[in-house]
C-alpha cells in the first residue's frame, strides 16, 4: 500500500542518517587522534627523545623478585612487562574469589540474630571500608615481615608448613609443573560436568556453585593423590635460603590479603543489600515448604538477592583490579611496578603508561563482560 511504502521510506531514510552521522563522528574522532599523535610524534623528535615500542626487544637489564615463567636479566623487556601482567592477572583473580566468599560470609554475619555475629560483621565492614587501602597494605605487609618469626626458628620446629618472615613454604609434588596440569584439567573436567547436572536439577546459581565445588575438590584430590604417588618436594632450610617445596611471597601475601579484606567490606554490603530486598515473605513460604533456614537461604533468597547484586558487584571487582596497581607500595610486580622499572631503563613513559592502561582496560572489559553474562542469566528467570 502507498502508505506502507511512504512509512518504509522514512525508516530508511533515518537509518541513512543515522549511519552518516555516526560515519561523521568516527572520522572526527579519529583524525583528532590523528593529529594529536602526530604533535606528540614530533615533540618527542625536536627533544631528542626516543618513541615506539623498539624498545621491547632490547635486554631488560634487571631482576624480578616473582616470576611465574623464567627470566633473566638478559631477557627483553617484552619479556619482563608479559611477567608483570600475568601477576596482576594473579593477584587480582585470586582475590577477587577469596573475597567475594568473605564478603558473602560477612554479609550473613550481619543479618545472623546473634550479637556477637553481627557485632563483628558490622565491625569488619566499618573499619576496613573507612581507612585508606594503602595503610591497610603497608600494615598487613608489616605484620608479615615484622611480627612473624623468622624462618629459622619455624624450621626448628619440624613442619613442613612454614609461615614465616620470608612469607609461606609448603610441600609440592614433584614434577609440579605437570602435576599442576593434571590437577587443573581434572578440576575443570569435574567442574563442568557437576555444574551441569546441578544446572539440570537445580539453578543457575546452585549450578555455578556445585561447579566450583567440584573444581576446587577434584583438583585438590588430584595434588594430593600425585604427591602420595610421585613423592613431595618439602621446604627445608639450607643456610638462610629455603631450598625445596613451593612458596608465596610476603610481598604477594600482602597485596592478597589486604585486597581480600578492603574489598570483601563493599561487597559484603552489596550483597546484603540484596537479600535485605528480598520480601520477608519469600523466607515464609520457603520456611512452610518444610525447607530449613539454611536451605530456604540458599535456594530462595541468595539467588533472588543476586540478581540485584551482579551489577554493583561487577563495579566491585573491576575496581578491586584496578587497586592491584598498589602492589607496588609492597615491591610486588605486578604490571605497574615492572612498567615504572621499564620507564626508568629507557625513559619512554607515554608507550608503558598507555600500555598499562590498556592491560587494565581489556582486564576490567573481560570482568564486565563476564559478569553481563551472569546477570543476563539471572535476569531470564534462570537463578
Amino acid at each position: 500500500m502507498p502508505g506502507d511504502a511512504a512509512w518504509r521510506e522514512r525508516v530508511r531514510g533515518k537509518r541513512r542518517r543515522a549511519a552518516l552521522i555516526q560515519v561523521a563522528v568516527a572520522a572526527v574522532l579519529i583524525a583528532f587522534l590523528w593529529v594529536l599523535g602526530s604533535n606528540v610524534a614530533e615533540n618527542l623528535a625536536e627533544r631528542g627523545i626516543q618513541h615506539g615500542f623498539e624498545f621491547f626487544r632490547h635486554s631488560a637489564g634487571f631482576a624480578i623478585g616473582e616470576t611465574p615463567i623464567t627470566f633473566e636479566p638478559t631477557d627483553s623487556f617484552f619479556r619482563a612487562f608479559v611477567i608483570g601482567v600475568m601477576n596482576t592477572i594473579r593477584v587480582s583473580v585470586l582475590a577477587i574469589i577469596s573475597s567475594f566468599v568473605l564478603g558473602i560470609v560477612i554479609a550473613f554475619m550481619k543479618l545472623s540474630r546473634q550479637p556477637v555475629l553481627r557485632f563483628f560483621g558490622a565491625a569488619h565492614v566499618e573499619f576496613y571500608r573507612n581507612i585508606p587501602l594503602i595503610v591497610g597494605l603497608l600494615g598487613v605487609y608489616l605484620v608479615i615481615t615484622e611480627i612473624l618469626p623468622d624462618m629459622e626458628t619455624v624450621a626448628e620446629s619440624g613442619s613442613v608448613f612454614m609461615l614465616d618472615k620470608a612469607g609461606l613454604q609448603f610441600p609440592v609434588p614433584l614434577h609440579e609443573g605437570a602435576v599442576a596440569a593434571a590437577s587443573l584439567a581434572a578440576g575443570l573436567v569435574a567442574g563442568f560436568l557437576a555444574g551441569r547436572v546441578a544446572r539440570a536439577r537445580s539453578t543457575f546459581l546452585v549450578g555455578w556453585c556445585a561447579g566450583a565445588g567440584a573444581f576446587c575438590a577434584a583438583a585438590a584430590a588430584v595434588w594430593i593423590a600425585c604427591g602420595a604417588v610421585l613423592g613431595w618436594s618439602i621446604p627445608k632450610l639450607d643456610g638462610f635460603i629455603v631450598e625445596g617445596g613451593g612458596s608465596l611471597s610476603p610481598e604477594f601475601l600482602a597485596i592478597w590479603l589486604g585486597l581480600t579484606l578492603f574489598s570483601s567490606a563493599p561487597i559484603a554490603e552489596t550483597i546484603r543489600a540484596g537479600i535485605v530486598s528480598v520480601g520477608r515473605g519469600q523466607w515464609q513460604a520457603g520456611l512452610s515448604l518444610g525447607l530449613s533456614g539454611v536451605e530456604t537461604a540458599s535456594y530462595v533468597v541468595f539467588p533472588q538477592a543476586m540478581r540485584l547484586s551482579v551489577p554493583p558487584l561487577a563495579s566491585q571487582f573491576m575496581n578491586l583490579t584496578k587497586n592491584s596497581s598498589l602492589a607496588i607500595v609492597v615491591g610486588y610486580p605486578d604490571v605497574v611496578s615492572i612498567g615504572n622499572t621499564s620507564i626508568n631503563a629507557t625513559g619512554q613513559a607515554l608507550e608503558m603508561i598507555l600500555l598499562i592502561m590498556l592491560v587494565y582496560l581489556m582486564l576490567n572489559l573481560i570482568t564486565s563482560v563476564v559478569m553481563n553474562a551472569i546477570n543476563r542469566r539471572l535476569a531470564r528467570g534462570r537463578a
